[in-house]
């Protein structure tokens, strides 16, 4: 269908780590690309499906950091979803990217109506929320900066709080704002629902020739380092890479202090849909459904005597708890989480101490993934590392070798096209191959279903980054496998 300049251009910021939810979302996916509410999809698939109507809303346009650009990209296909991917070479919050988003849109025409998303909200009614963009999108073209006020059903602490002021000519349940609230403690928070004030959902929706305007009034740096870092992006496969140099020029803030706190056009729309962030374990447990206990379980769960918790349990292991009240349990192959639910938000403290001690598993997941595919570790010792490894129909591992270590494949599903130095050579379900150390080794899956084998890693260092590539089709870094 052809698009009008009428329909809203949705922009989906991807870049958040969502540490808050460790251990369940981290570095390596985080908590946008994971099921964390649905089973069946992501929050991000869940944003991109509710700016799916061609009727109201234009392509989209996804900003998601470099590192997520594979997922980003499968997630959409699984969508059958199409869209424009900016990808961040570092993260300079979320300022640089809508005026990244603000120029991008700006390409298609100065008067586009913007509409930027966080893609880890939850939003279960997109007829509602739709309705309410377009009725927002109308103080947009009158040159407004719109926001989506969340009326709010309880107290909350960890929500942003909008006062209205009066309303904005010509656009009928409009108004304007009168002021931006920081997290207030409960007591504040109490006050301000009291005198009709909305939370800050963190929705925007603008003309690019507005937005562009603001940021040069009170974030030129921002703008600048955004106009520049978009003018000198690389196309890569279908993602468009921008300039790492000039990027990194723009002052780490948010658009909330860099534009929407300074300027005299922001507009409001109130809402009554439900919304959350999602942004902690006790926000998840309000928006699951919940037993006559007040319990919310995920997995192989089984409680007694407890009440008003969430126990989230992932992978095949049973996760038990007797006798809590009011608490999270988080278990995963490789980590356990347990708190209290109201203190569940200082979860990103003990991410930043995990940091600080160097433990792995604050920022990767025992499963990765990569473009190909996944490699998951089974098993490491001071010599040898066991992984099991997936590569999907028509994956391909880049040409590499490794100079501490010689390699063992089993195939335990499908067929695997295996380069060995001049060698290609094709190795069926119960049978092995065997790459000694310096050998230029490759692996492909040629056929039609996942190929699975079993990696059996032996020498002095098994370490990732012993690794030195010589040819790749997804466009990552030759001689190394961070990316």
């Amino acid at each position: 269908m052809r698009q009008e300049p009428t329909h809203l251009l949705p922009v989906i910021l991807c870049g958040g780590s969502g540490t808050r939810l460790w251990p369940a979302s981290r570095e390596s996916m985080p908590k946008q690309f994971t099921p964390l509410v649905d089973p069946a999809a992501s929050t991000f698939q869940a944003t991109v499906r509710r700016v799916a109507d061609p009727a109201v809303f234009a392509k989209p346009t996804v900003i998601a950091s470099a590192e997520s650009r594979f997922i980003v990209a499968e997630q959409l296909a699984q969508c059958g979803i199409a869209a424009d991917i900016l990808l961040e070479p570092e993260r300079r919050d979320s300022a640089a990217a809508v005026a990244v988003a603000a120029l991008h849109a700006a390409r298609r025409g100065p008067e586009t109506v913007v509409l930027v998303m966080a893609a880890d909200h939850l939003i279960e009614d997109a007829d509602a929320f739709a309705r309410a963009a377009q009725a927002a999108a109308l103080g947009a073209r009158l040159g407004q900066i719109m926001t989506l006020g969340i009326t709010p059903t309880r107290p909350a602490t960890e929500y942003g709080y909008i006062r209205t002021g009066g309303t904005i000519p010509d656009a009928p349940g409009l108004h304007r704002v009168e002021r931006f609230v920081e997290k207030p403690d409960a007591a504040g928070a109490e006050r301000l629902i009291e005198e009709g004030a909305l939370w800050n959902s963190g929705y925007f929706l603008f003309r690019a020739d507005v937005m562009i305007a603001e940021l040069e009034a009170h974030a030129p740096e921002v703008l600048e380092a955004a106009r520049s870092a978009l003018a000198n992006a690389a196309t890569d496969l279908d993602f468009v890479r921008l300039e790492a140099v000039s990027f990194a020029q723009a002052p780490k803030t948010s658009i909330d202090y860099a534009v929407m706190e300074q300027t005299t056009r922001a507009g409001v729309l109130a809402v009554s849909f439900s919304w959350s962030d999602v942004g902690t374990w006790d926000a998840v447990w309000q928006v699951l459904a919940r037993d006559a206990q007040g319990n919310a379980v995920r997995g192989r769960v089984e409680l007694v005597e407890t009440t008003g918790s969430l126990v989230h349990s992932e992978g095949d292991g049973l996760t038990t708890v007797v006798g809590l009240d009011n608490v999270v349990v988080v278990s995963t192959p490789d980590a356990v989480l347990v708190a209290s639910r109201a203190r569940s938000g200082k979860v990103k403290d003990l991410v930043g101490v995990l940091r600080e001690k160097a433990h792995p598993e604050a920022d990767a997941h025992r499963r990765m993934y990569r473009p190909w595919g996944w490699y998951q570790r089974i098993d490491i010792g001071e010599r040898f590392q066991v992984k099991r490894i997936m590569v999907t129909p028509g994956g391909r591992l880049s040409l590499q070798k490794h100079f501490h270590r010689a390699e063992h494949w089993v195939v335990v599903k499908g067929t695997a096209e295996v380069t060995l130095n001049d060698q290609v050579i094709l190795v069926h379900e119960n049978e092995a191959v065997y790459l000694p150390i310096g050998s230029r080794h490759r692996l492909t899956n040629p056929g039609k279903i996942p190929l699975e084998l079993i990696e059996v890693q032996v020498g002095s260092y098994t370490g990732e980054d012993d690794i030195i590539r010589v040819e790749d089709i997804y466009g990552r870094h030759l001689s190394s496998l961070v990316d």
